[in-house]
Parts: C-alpha cells; structure tokens; sequence
C-alpha cells in the first residue's frame, strides 16, 4: 500500500510539475497582436450626382513585439456605395494600403519600415452581382528589429480616384498600441 502511494504522488507531482512548465512558457512564447480599429467615411470626388456616394472604411491597424522586433499588420474593411456597374475597374487609377512600423518617441514618430499593398485595389473594385461594393483585405506582416525600443502599427490607405483630376489623396487611420 505503501508503494502504491508513493507512486500515485510521484505522478501526481510529474504532472503538476508539467503543468506549471507549460503554464509558464505559453505567455512568453505565444505574444498576441495589439490592435487598433478606427473608420472614415471617404467621399468620391469623381462623382457629383444627387445619390449617396461615400465609402465606409474601417481599419484595424496591429502590431507585436517578439523580442527585439516588432510585426504589424492591417484589416481594412469597406461598404462602397452601391453602383450601376458591376466590378466596376475604373473606380481608382491606383489604390493601395501603407503599412508602417515606428519607433515610439516624443515628438513626431519615425517611420522605421513601411510595406505597400496594392492588391487591394482589385479588391474595392470588386461588386456582387447587385453592384454592392463591399469587402475586406488583410495585408501581408511586415517586421523591423527595433531593438530596446518601444514600437508600433501605423497605416493610410492611397486613393487615386478616376476621373477627379487630384492624384493620390491619403486617409490615414489610428495606430496600434505601442509595443
């Protein structure tokens, strides 16, 4: 009977024992995204015409900190206004969404690297059957070794709107929280 206790608490204890090793290692090694969401209702120039026009875009902008670098990416979703046209490609002349890492300091933050993302271009331009343009595009992640050095998420969206003579015009959304 003996042994047999001293078994069962050997156990007992090795399991514990794991418990608490991976209890520990999990927080450390699984570091999860901070984000912030933020929208804008975008007008289109290029259309002056007595029905509603305007995009409804909203942007999660995250970011992580692994160590000595951080990652960051960005969620973009959108509710265009409904059109005559199905995938309609003469929307924009260029569009695509910046996402940037930047050191955090006092003052103006630094831009340390940046990615461009054109493919969601394509993606806005792209109706239902009904000519509701509405969808969503998830950038790629990009990283910067920062170093000691507190981090975040930033990102704009670039629109060139066909036809309304200005070129590219930016919309800028809220940054993460700092890393």
């Amino acid at each position: 009977m003996r042994m047999k206790r001293s078994a069962s608490a050997a156990v007992i204890v090795a399991a514990l024992a794991g418990t608490a090793a991976v209890a520990t290692a999990t927080p450390a090694a699984a570091a999860s995204y901070k984000c912030t969401s933020s929208d804008q209702s975008i007008d289109d120039p290029s259309y002056s015409g007595p029905w509603p026009d305007n995009w409804n875009v909203t942007v999660s902008v995250c970011a992580k900190r692994s160590g000595s670098t951080v990652y960051s990416y960005a969620k973009i979703t959108w509710s265009g206004a409904e059109r005559a046209t199905v995938d309609d490609t003469s929307i924009f002349d260029d569009a695509y969404f910046k996402v940037q890492i930047k050191k955090s300091q006092s003052g103006t933050d630094p831009v340390k690297k940046s990615g461009n993302y054109g493919a969601i271009e394509a993606k806005m331009e792209n109706s239902n059957s009904s000519g509701d343009y509405k969808g969503s595009y998830t950038t790629g992640t990009i990283s910067y070794r920062i170093g000691s050095s507190k981090g975040l998420g930033d990102g704009e969206l670039h629109l060139n709107w066909n036809n309304d003579g200005a070129g590219d015009k930016t919309y800028p959304f809220k940054a993460s929280p700092v890393v």
